[in-house]
Formats: C-alpha cells, structure tokens, sequence
C-alpha cells in the first residue's frame, strides 16, 4: 500500500499516513459500501458531488484517499451547484479541492429565483434537488464521467425511509446505486453505511471548515422531523437504528448484498 503512496512524491509519507489513519474509521465504512455494491470499477471517472457541507467534504477526501490504494484505478472531479443563494462561497470551494489535488467544475443555476421568488415552494426540496440534479448530469456528461457520487450518509438513508413511509405510504428510500437510462451516468453513494455522527467526529477533529448553510430551508424541513423522531426514539430503543437499516436491507431488492 504504501510503495503506492510514495508515488506521490509532492506529499511526504508522514503527511500521507496521517491521511489514510485519520480517515481510517471512514473509509472502513466507505470501503464496504463500495465493495459490497459494486460502486466502483476498473477506469471509471467519478464527479463527486461537492456542496462544502460536512457529507460532501468527507465524501472527496474519502475517495481521495482510497484513490490512492484501491486495485481498480478511477478519476475524480468535484462539481458543484451555485444556486444563487447568498453564502454560496466559490474560493472556499477551490480551496478544499486545491488541497486535495482534484479539478474542480462550478456551474451557475437559477434553483433560487425559480424555486423561492417565482413558484415560491412552501416544500422546495424535492424541486431544487431536480434542477440540481439536472445541471450535475450535464457537467458528468460534457467532462467524460460515468458516475456521480452523492454524499447521503446512513441517517439520510433512515430519514427518507421514514419520510416515504409516513407521508406517502410507501416502503422505500434511495438505492446505494442508481443507474439512469437517459443520461447513462450511475449513481452512487459511498457513504451510506457512515452514520451522521461519525462524519460529524471526523470534520470537527480535523478542523475541517464547513461552508455556511446557504439554504434559508435547512434545519427546518420535514427531514429535519425525522432526524428528530429518530434521536428520540433511540434513547429508549437503542437498537433502532440497526433494526430500521437491517430492515431496508432485507427487505428492498436494491440493498440486498450478495
């Protein structure tokens, strides 16, 4: 492993072990996600997902790392959505891919004035992660990716479980990987066996700066309900988080492993 690592000789092996153990309880989680799915192939080139919250800065330097000793060999970009919002920080966006050594792709959108000044959405969150999710197809597209990786973690995984199930009636979340026919890119999210507070540990032991939220929705959405009922609940039913994360598994085709 670290006969690989030297080859990158701009970085002392001090400074490149450090990575790889302060990332080590990450990427264990990572690691299995992948492997267990087959997120990641020989020669793949993946844009992450980069918004400068706590999920998507672990998710680059975690893929950044592995990059540098997993057998397949892949690219990494990072794209990220400028939605208009005021704290939308560019340089500070650069600067955490500057450190990583991994181009970074900035695409302008007018999520903002469609979703709040136009159609004024009292739910906005399922229409702006589809404008989102639009502009980040085009920017894999035009830059030769074949994979996008998205940063929801475990709690993100429980939450919209609940969400389907309370207010749809329905026995679902998001797929460890998605394969989209139109645009031909697969979906994947290396992260979702890390729980919240892992990743959380991980920013606030490192000193990773996070950008300020920029959405005037956070912390107030029906997601934030969930992540509440489940934090509840787990004071008098420790195991329920296992217990919800094991159902998916059994019981939804997508998250059974083989």
């Amino acid at each position: 492993m670290f006969n690989f690592l030297l080859k990158y000789n701009h970085l002392t092996l001090s400074v490149i072990i450090s990575l790889v153990i302060k990332m080590q309880r990450i990427l264990s989680h990572v690691r299995k996600a992948i492997e267990e799915y087959k997120m990641i192939e020989e020669k793949d080139k993946i844009a992450v997902c980069l918004s400068g919250g706590k999920d998507s800065i672990t998710l680059l330097r975690a893929l950044k790392a592995l990059q540098r000793f997993y057998p397949k060999k892949f690219e990494l970009i990072a794209v990220s959505i400028d939605p208009g919002f005021e704290f939308f920080d560019t340089k500070f966006l650069q600067k955490i891919c500057d450190d990583v050594e991994i181009p970074l792709f900035i695409e302008k959108s007018n999520a903002k004035e469609i979703v709040f000044d136009i159609r004024k959405e009292k739910n906005p969150c399922s229409l702006c992660a589809n404008l989102r999710r639009g502009v980040i197809n085009s920017i894999a597209i035009r830059e030769g990716c074949n994979k996008i990786a998205l940063g929801h973690n475990q709690d993100d995984v429980l939450e919209t479980f609940l969400l389907n199930l309370f207010y749809t009636g329905n026995i679902g979340t998001f797929s460890p990987v998605s394969y989209m026919d139109r645009s031909k890119i697969t979906l994947i999210r290396p992260l979702v066996y890390t729980p919240e507070k892992e990743i959380k540990r991980f920013i606030r032991k490192n000193d990773f700066e996070v950008m300020q939220k920029v959405c005037p929705m956070d912390g107030t959405s029906k997601r934030e309900d969930m992540k509440q009922m489940i934090f509840s609940l787990t004071k008098t039913i420790p195991m329920v988080r296992a217990n919800l994360f094991g159902a998916i598994q059994r019981n939804l085709n997508d998250w059974k492993t083989k």
